[in-house]
Parts: structure tokens; sequence; C-alpha cells
């Protein structure tokens, strides 16, 4: 099989490139992901993520219905196929579920990521961690699919070469290297502002930063020694406790910043992946989020950025959208079935709200004229859900008042603007520290409910990038905020990089 378009009767082999353009990568899927706080209450109380299992799959199957919902393509790493049962309860529970996802497959909403595998029903190697029971469903759904649909995978190279050389250097280069260049970057960041985001207390950032000097300086070390540098790894000096297989999830509360560290890590592992396809990370509610790692102080050039704190206000002023009729969302978006979730993508509504965003993500500089399409597709595809959930009965519904919020994220300080049907707030939250030399951050653009329950359709994504190339700046534009009617200051304990929704976290941004 060569890097060009074929099939061998169930798969269709493609390319990065080949992607659809808004096609994201849910973290939430991760074997590892845990949110940031059920991570601290697992290493305080010593459990592990098997103890926590429900939980995790409860949330990783909302953020898996989320992605669907609000992307139009969704990759998934071949293995949480068998091994995660926020999936695989599908494969596995057969019948009307499983025909969904056949559909998904089929479609190309759902594209399986093979990482060493030529095929998707490929047996994984021996050493590899595998739920038979999983793998079993998965090639049962695979084998069931009707005779003219086809799979499409996505590998780094296709071409046959001796020993697969071309795939895994290829691989080398976009996933391997480039972990290890962002975790050895980790000490090059501003500590303070790192450490703010991730919420370690401002009394213990001097020992923060010496713990990522060691986190930094093992993996040097690693790389010196031509050894390689992978989360597992960093996992078992860093996180893990001694002795532990990785895959149980036991956090060793007596290292330091074990929390924390295990965040980086797997924020650091998920946008990788994201960044080698050439496609967008998708932040579940309470992970960190990209602009924890100030990538934008290493951006080559201007372009794409917001650099006029005048520009910059005019996101935060107040919008005025159209009068919401239907006043209910269900309570919880998990809560619905797979088919569910195929029905919705064929609806006018779900298509109609995927263009907008993209529109808007494609020209940000048309923010006023493009965001009350966006939140009149929103409202739409809303009373498609709750249609949906009523006919299967699912989740009873929730009160809905549906907000606009844009979130512009600065260094240490956050300012949000929420506007809705007869409502409008402005408010930041800025933590007291020095600035000095030009300030990085991102503009966010979030659909929510106003008084949001945590499982509920919500999503977010980065629509700009923003340098401020001074202090001088950054006081002209804290000023200029401070001026917006009904604007409240807040200090401490100031912002962190945590996602309060699901979010598309864009790296390379157009033009603003």
């Amino acid at each position: 099989m060569t890097d060009v378009d074929s099939s061998d009767g169930l798969m269709t082999p493609i390319r990065p490139e080949q992607l659809e353009p808004g096609a994201v990568i849910a973290q939430s899927l991760d074997n590892q992901w845990v949110p940031v706080q059920l991570t601290k209450e697992m290493i305080e109380r010593g459990r592990s993520l098997d103890q926590v299992g429900r939980q995790r799959v409860q949330e990783a199957r909302t953020e898996y219905f989320r992605s669907l919902i609000n992307a139009s393509q969704v990759v998934i790493n071949r293995a949480y196929f068998y091994n995660n049962d926020a999936i695989n309860c599908d494969l596995a529970q057969g019948g009307e579920a499983r025909t969904a996802h056949q559909r998904l497959l089929a479609s190309g909403a759902i594209v399986p990521f093979l990482l060493n595998e030529r095929h998707p029903a490929e047996e994984p190697p021996a050493h590899l961690h595998l739920r038979r029971d999983g793998f079993t469903a998965w090639q049962e759904t695979l084998a069931g699919m009707p005779a003219a649909d086809r799979v499409r995978c996505v590998r780094m190279s296709w071409n046959d070469t001796p020993g697969d050389q071309e795939n895994r250097e290829r691989t080398r280069i976009r996933l391997f290297q480039p972990f290890a260049e962002k975790v050895q970057g980790l000490t090059a960041k501003d500590i303070d502002i790192l450490a703010a985001q991730v919420g370690v207390a401002r009394e213990d950032t001097d020992r923060f930063g010496q713990r990522l000097g060691e986190v930094v300086g093992f993996s040097n070390d690693l790389s010196v020694r031509r050894q390689p540098v992978v989360r597992n790894t960093l996992y078992e000096e860093f996180v893990s406790v001694p002795g532990t297989n990785i895959a149980e999830g036991r956090y060793d509360r007596d290292k330091p910043f074990a929390a924390e560290i295990k965040q980086l890590l797997d924020l650091i592992y998920n946008v990788n992946l994201a960044d080698a396809l050439g496609r967008y990370p998708l932040t579940p509610v309470g992970s960190l989020r990209r602009v924890v790692l100030q990538e934008a102080r290493e951006a080559r050039a201007t372009a794409g950025f917001v650099e006029d704190p005048e520009q910059l206000l005019t996101l935060l002023q107040r919008h005025t959208f159209a009068t919401v009729q239907d006043h209910l969302t269900p309570s919880a978006v998990n809560a619905l079935d797979l088919q569910d979730i195929w029905r919705l993508r064929q609806t006018s509504a779900w298509n109609e709200y995927i263009r907008a965003f993209d529109t808007l993500t494609a020209a940000p500089e048309t923010f006023h004229d493009s965001v009350g399409r966006v939140f009149d597709r929103y409202v739409r595809l809303n009373s498609e859900i709750l249609r949906l959930a009523r006919e299967g009965r699912h989740a009873r519904p929730n009160h809905w008042r549906p907000v606009v919020e844009v979130v512009v994220t600065l260094g240490a300080a956050v300012f949000t603007a929420v506007s809705g049907d007869d409502m409008w707030e402005v408010a930041g939250s800025i933590l007291p520290l020095t600035v000095s030399g030009s300030l990085t951050g991102s503009v966010q653009l979030v659909l929510r409910n106003r008084t949001a329950g945590r499982q509920e359709q919500k999503f977010a994504r980065e629509i700009a990038a923003v340098r401020l190339a001074s202090e001088r700046e950054w006081s002209h534009f804290h000023d200029l905020v401070r001026r917006l009617p009904g604007y409240r200051d807040g200090r401490g304990p100031g912002p962190t990089g945590t996602a309060s929704t699901t979010t598309q976290d864009n790296e390379d941004l157009p033009e603003y």
C-alpha cells in the first residue's frame, strides 16, 4: 500500500493533510486523562484510576459527545476504541449503539489514528495493554460494517518502505521529538505565570520552578543518553507511585507537585498529536488549556496576533442578540445515546452551526458581524438536542439562558464579557505580578448556559491570539477595560489555565 488514496475493502488510508480542516483530537479519550480537581483528590486519598472509573467514564463520555456535536471530524487513537469504556460501551452493547458507531466511522466523522499498525483490526503487539473483550467488540464492529462502507484511517505515512522506516521517521520527527522539546522548554517559560495558571500557591512558586528544573534536567539526561523521552518514563520519575504499573494511575502524594506536573505532561502529550496531524486539540472541561504553554512567546512572526489594545477592547464590548424562545436544555449530553448524536449530525441545524463557527474562526476580524449568526445557530442546535432528549426521554431538562462569553487571557490576567438576553457583564481577574516586556495570550469564544451545569452542551473555541508589546500597552488596555460600564476588577487568588468548558485550542490562528 502506498501513500495515496486507496482501499482494501474496509479501510481507506489517508494522510494527515487529508483530514478535514476542522478536525479535532479529544484529550478526554486519553487513557490517563483526569480533570484537574479529580487528580488532586486521587492523590490526597491514594485512589487509582479504576477507583474513580465510573466518574471518569461519565466525564469522558460527555466530552466524547461534545466533540461529535461541536466538530465536523474527531480523530481517535486506535487503542482508545477498545481500551476506553466511554467509546467501547457502544461497541460492546451492539444493536443500534454499534450501528451508530459504524455510521460515524463510515461518514468520516470518526477517524482512527494508527501509529505503527497498518490496519484498524490488526492485533496489537503483545507488550501493549489490551482489554480483550473491548478489542473483540472493536473487531466485530469493523467486520459487521456494510460492504460498501469504508473506514478512513490516518497514519504518518502509508509508504511501503523497508522496516516501515518512513512512517517511523515521520513519527519520530512529528511526535516524539516535539514532545521532548516541549518538556525541555518548560523552564524557559515565565515561571510566575505558569505557576499561577496551573494553580500553584504564590508562596510555592520558587519550589515549583525548581521541580520543573528537575523535570527538564531528567529529560535532558535521557536525550543525551539517546533514550526516548516519553510520558510514561516521566510519570515514573515525577508522578506515579514507585513500583506500580503506569496504567493503574496511582499518583504519588510524596512527589512534589505531582498533580501539576501530570497535568502539564498530559497537555503536552495531547497537543503534540494534534500538532503532528496539523489539526486542533480539544481541551475538556476541568483540564489545562493550551494557553498555559505560552507558545505565542515563541511565534515566528506577528501574523495571527491582536496587538492593538483598542482593537482588543472591541471584543469585550456589549453584543445584542435575538430573544431566545426556548428556555430549556438537556441537563447532560452524555444522557443521550450515540444514535441521537448521529441523528443530530444529519440535521440542517447542526450543519449550519458548524459552518457558522468555522466562518468566524477563519475570519475573526468579522467578529461583530459573525458572532450573532453563531449564537443563532447555537440556539437552533439546542432545540434539536432538546427534541432528541425528549423523544428518548433522556435527562430532565435544566432552565436555559444561553450566553456568549468572550474570554481574553493575557499573561496572569483574565477578562470576561458575557452577553445574552437582556444582560451584560464584564469583569477582570488579575494576579499582582510585575509586567516586564511583552505579554501574550488568547481570545476565546464560549457558548454556554448562564447558569451552566457541568454536563450540558457548551463549547469554546480560540478565535485569536494576543500580544501586547510592553507594560505601557498593557496599562493602556487595562485602563480601557476599566472604563467599560459595570466593569468589576478582582484580585487573587487569580485566574488559572483550566478550561471551564470544552475548548478547541487553535495553534495556527488566522490573521486578525
